[in-house]
């Protein structure tokens, strides 16, 4: 889409008022000074006096690399730092919130968006979206540990549904890769805590088929449209499946 036919579109007047706002030197595309003609993507990131410009009514998703020290919400009432400063620091003005929750300490993939339709349909625990972490522990785990990861763990809110584990050795640390399809709370703390593991460093690199990447802490970029793509064909395999599935006896 052409740059003054974005900036229509996100309200900021006609065609032609929006060309002498380019020609002003008052936008930019992913920090660079914009030029009239230019093109621009989904992915790229443009900015009018510095504050991210979004076309009006569009649904947007956001992916963010979650620093630890930060609360998953956009407001904190012990006044930590939240999503909300994150977000306004990369200069977005647009009301978002987040897809789920990360610990307090956990670092890692979150997305945020304004499309509470597909937020349910990501958090919907029949669905079942993968989502994988990286969880550093002192030692290495038995063969019977990452059996018993994988196979369920009793915690004091039921039983873990089964999830692919594995763990490599970095340095003088263990690092154990688990892939869930549940959200609960602190679930992979706790289960690794029930085989005598304690996590010393959490940090998620995917949900779904969206990879964090080389993101760095702190910053976001929305979704490319081949990733929302993507994520809307992850969702509909995953309702088709949940469809497909008995339901539990009484």
């Amino acid at each position: 889409m052409r740059l003054n036919r974005y900036l229509a579109a996100c309200g900021l007047g006609s065609r032609r008022s929006c060309e002498e706002l380019i020609r002003s030197g008052r936008v930019r595309v992913n920090g660079e000074p914009a030029h009239f003609g230019m093109v621009v993507a989904d992915a790229d990131r443009v900015t009018l006096d510095g504050r991210v410009v979004l076309p009006q009514g569009s649904d947007s998703v956001w992916m963010l690399h979650k620093p630890a020290g930060v609360v998953s919400t956009m407001r904190d009432p012990q006044g930590r730092p939240t999503l909300l400063d994150l977000v306004r620091r990369q200069g977005i003005e647009s009301r978002l919130f987040p897809v789920g929750r990360l610990d307090f300490e956990t670092t890692g993939l979150l997305l945020l968006t304004n499309d509470g339709n597909l937020s349910l349909r990501l958090t919907h625990p029949a669905w079942g979206i993968e989502k994988e972490y990286e969880a550093t522990v002192e030692r290495p785990l038995s063969d019977e540990a990452l059996d018993h990861l994988a196979g369920g763990v009793d915690l004091d809110d039921g039983r873990t549904a089964p999830c692919r584990v594995a763990q490599e050795q970095r340095g003088s640390r263990t690092c154990v890769r688990l892939v869930l399809h549940e959200g609960r709370k602190r679930q992979v703390r706790r289960m690794l805590a029930a085989v005598g593991h304690p996590v010393g460093r959490l940090h998620r690199v995917r949900v779904g088929p969206l990879h964090l990447g080389d993101l760095p802490q702190g910053a976001m970029r929305a979704l490319r449209k081949s990733e929302r793509q993507a994520l809307v064909a992850a969702l509909e395999r995953a309702e088709s499946e949940a469809g497909k599935r008995p339901e539990p006896s009484a």
